[in-house]
């Protein structure tokens, strides 16, 4: 194999790609691995992705994919890919593309890559299908024999959905390194959970990685989930220049430097305003300064316990203004919707009123 692989170079994308099997992973979930039919080698780095050209009835799609497989397994590549809704190329997939039948293909590309050299320490947090590129780092950190620093939080709606689940199961069973924890919103019907169930918050970085302010961070998933890692992180005082997630950017913009995140981050210097309707007071404070805070200082009753966004106890209805507020499961999204906040982790953006 190594002969035929220094014979034939590396692939290039003027050739096309053949199907060479195709893995279910989870419900509308399948993994499709390809080879070159001339048997040259794949060349990328652990994270990136790439463009198929999907043959669609109406004409032809291009549709972007992160790579699954690892580079340190250059015989072929893979894609897993989960159907939507409103899927088009990657329902086409599921349920024309077989073994045997060929498609053109662009890249491998993108920005979204380990370092060179990677002996750091590694937080890789994946929600859905956005385990992809973590699967493809954490093989590439397994296949090159030495002992990785690498955790992974890997987040499903169910057990169920959990993809590369038994895969990831086995890496961590075989190095002391990579430490494995499964996170899930819901339990199966009549099936037993045992591993972490809620949603993403900043307690269960604490929890499952107490060094992560030693780790570079790389996180994927749908963007109101990395919404709340990147929120949590910041809350935490993590330097968010070790702070990497997915983003898809065009071929000829594959070396061009990630791309800013412009995230609400309370600053210190900047003033705001909270006024307690029913109490007739309003105070100034800076913006990292929460309501909770102001209120004490005011003499204004909230009733609090945690002060960690978990308990709820300090639910209080906001009557105007923006807060920026990174709480840990105490309040529901349907509460949120109408208007009320924890005092304990919400930080006044310009004016607020607030109904105490």
């Amino acid at each position: 194999m190594a002969g035929a692989q220094k014979k034939n170079g590396p692939w290039t994308d003027a050739e096309e790609l053949e199907c060479a099997m195709v893995i279910p992973e989870t419900r509308n979930v399948a993994t499709f691995a390809f080879r070159a039919p001339s048997g040259a080698w794949f060349d990328y780095k652990p994270g990136q992705f790439i463009t198929l050209e999907l043959p669609v009835p109406g004409g032809p799609l291009s549709r972007t994919y992160t790579l699954s497989s690892s580079p340190s397994r250059p015989l072929n590549i893979s894609v897993t890919v989960k159907a939507q809704p409103d899927s088009i190329g990657t329902r086409w997939m599921l349920d024309n593309l077989r073994p045997g039948m060929k498609i053109k293909a662009y890249g491998p590309s993108g920005v979204f890559t380990l370092p060179e050299n990677p002996k750091g320490k590694y937080l890789f947090i994946g929600a859905g299908s956005g385990i992809t590129p973590m699967m493809s780092m954490a093989t590439y950190l397994y296949d090159l024999g030495d002992e990785p620093d690498a955790r992974v939080i890997a987040c499903a709606q169910k057990p169920s959905d959990l993809i590369f689940r038994e895969r990831l199961q086995h890496m961590a069973s075989r190095v002391d390194g990579l430490r494995l924890s499964f996170l899930v919103e819901e339990e199966d019907p009549r099936s037993v959970w045992t591993g972490y169930q809620g949603r993403f918050n900043q307690l269960m970085i604490g929890l499952i990685a107490p060094d992560y302010l030693e780790r570079d961070v790389y996180c994927c998933g749908p963007e109101p989930f990395m919404q709340v890692v990147r929120d949590s992180l910041n809350a935490l005082g993590f330097d968010m220049n070790r702070y990497h997630q997915e983003s898809f950017q065009a071929p000829a913009a594959a070396l061009a430097p990630e791309a800013d995140i412009d995230d609400v981050v309370p600053q210190e210097s900047v003033m705001a305003e909270v006024s307690f309707a029913r109490s007739g007071v309003t105070t100034t404070l800076p913006e990292n300064d929460t309501i909770l805070s102001a209120a004490r200082t005011e003499g204004v009753r909230i009733p609090y316990g945690c002060t960690f966004g978990v308990c709820g106890t300090c639910k209080v209805k906001k009557l105007s203004g923006d807060v920026h507020m990174v709480h840990s499961g105490g309040i529901s999204d349907e509460d949120i919707e109408s208007g009320y906040i924890l005092a304990c982790c919400s930080n006044p953006i310009g004016k607020v009123e607030v109904d105490a």
